[in-house]
């Protein structure tokens, strides 16, 4: 991710856990001017698609990881699991809370963040239980009319990282997905859930609600932009959690 108040050099934690030992090394194994990747580190909007694939393949990070400015060992990394938390006979996890999902909500990135995580209560995912799980908060009402399962103001979504698993679970009609749509160099951001309708030609992630004014993502399989803005499947959602008054 990116935001208008840029770190210091966003690229060092992705260096320092990588077999490449430095900006100069980098440089030279992308056959660019160390001038070029300075620059690129001390300001993460001038990360362009192509680079990020090229520096992906290097870090030993997805190109996703790259142009969210995201850690992908920080997601791993939780506390220990409470004894007491049984379902069902089984141990529940902790996922952290990432993030509010809304339609046509853009809020700024904050990568300075400095304030303590939420962690959730989780089961394990059984399909997927070597994949990192992250909590979204619901707000809106864009899939309040999403069969058999509404999902409703105040719920919270249990997604797996997309990046993870996407080659195990290709899009097909029907998924649920958390979707990420990116502008202003990727100053601001608009995360939604949406389901996924497959065509020949094109992809929508559309709206299940009640709202007329909720509108679907379309985009061509050949490119991942919707009218100019960029578009990212960040988590395909696995459980649903409903809160009730109590």
């Amino acid at each position: 991710m990116a935001n208008n108040c840029r770190m210091a050099n966003w690229l060092a934690p992705f260096l320092e856990n990588s077999p490449v030992t430095s900006q100069e090394e980098l440089a030279d194994k992308l056959d660019v001017s160390r001038a070029t990747i300075n620059r690129l580190a001390n300001d993460h909007s001038k990360l362009k698609r192509d680079r990020a694939e090229a520096m992906a393949a290097l870090l030993k990070v997805t190109a996703e990881d790259l142009m969210l400015n995201r850690l992908p060992w920080a997601a791993k990394t939780s506390p220990p699991v409470d004894d007491a938390a049984v379902t069902r006979g089984k141990r529940l996890g902790k996922a952290i809370l990432v993030a509010t999902v809304e339609a046509g909500a853009w809020r700024e990135v904050d990568e300075l963040d400095q304030s303590d995580p939420e962690w959730v209560a989780v089961p394990p995912d059984d399909k997927y239980p070597d994949a990192t799980q992250e909590v979204y908060a619901v707000s809106g009402d864009s899939m309040n009319a999403l069969q058999p399962h509404p999902i409703t103001p105040g719920s919270r979504l249990v997604a797996v990282r997309y990046d993870e698993i996407a080659f195990r679970a290709p899009l097909r009609d029907g998924l649920v997905v958390v979707i990420q749509r990116s502008r202003n160099g990727g100053q601001e951001r608009e995360l939604s859930v949406k389901q996924v309708a497959w065509f020949d030609d094109r992809i929508e992630f559309q709206p299940r609600s009640t709202n007329p004014k909720h509108k679907p993502i379309v985009v061509e399989h050949d490119t991942w932009e919707d009218n100019g803005v960029e578009v990212a499947i960040v988590g395909l959602v696995r459980d649903v959690i409903h809160r009730l008054p109590g």
